[in-house]
């Protein structure tokens, strides 16, 4: 049996994080739902987590690893699956759209969830990628700061070039990028 992830066992944790830095949850939030089309359609969020961003952008399913996780989106009316984006249990062309809240610098295999994302997507659909780049002051101070964090410790982060080479190479096109935050968000 696995270990339970630092995602379980700090879940309370990852909830507060929400409340206490709710200025740059709701920026962030916000710049998700401006990214999405009017009426996106059905949208699938790859590491759900607890729903935060989910729930709020009107998306019915999520994918987590995380049990303690999942409990809470379900409370908050995510169809809940237990998985891996590397593995998605979803059919071909499902979605219209993929959301990924911060979530490619957790995985084991970042391009190949982002192959999967491409599979579970409809022709023309649409993915949404938030992320912390390493680059910016906001992803340094990050990583200056990294085994102080009981969740970034385990992140590998990406720079927004990074990103863009792996969409590039997988065939999608269209990309464009949009930056919220540019300071430490507890300190906004």
């Amino acid at each position: 049996m696995n270990e339970p992830s630092v995602f379980d066992i700090y879940t309370n944790e990852y909830e507060e994080w929400f409340e206490k830095n709710k200025f740059a949850y709701l920026t962030e939030l916000e710049a998700i739902r401006r990214a999405l089309p009017p009426h996106p359609g059905r949208g699938l969020e790859i590491g759900v987590g607890t729903g935060r961003f989910a729930q709020p952008l009107g998306i019915e399913v999520g994918i987590d690893p995380s049990d303690k996780m999942l409990e809470i989106a379900r409370k908050r009316g995510i169809k809940a699956v237990k998985g891996e984006g590397e593995n998605l249990p979803f059919k071909d062309e499902e979605f219209d759209f993929v959301l990924l809240a911060f979530t490619l610098c957790f995985v084991k295999d970042p391009k190949r969830v982002l192959q999967e994302a491409q599979r579970v997507l409809k022709p023309n659909g649409l993915i949404l990628i938030g992320i912390i780049d390493r680059e910016s002051e906001l992803g340094k101070l990050y990583l200056s700061r990294k085994n102080e964090s009981k969740f970034y410790r385990i992140a590998t982060f990406f720079s927004t070039q990074e990103i863009m080479d792996m969409l590039q190479e997988l065939g999608f096109k269209n990309i464009r990028t949009l930056q919220t935050l540019f300071g430490n968000p507890t300190e906004l």
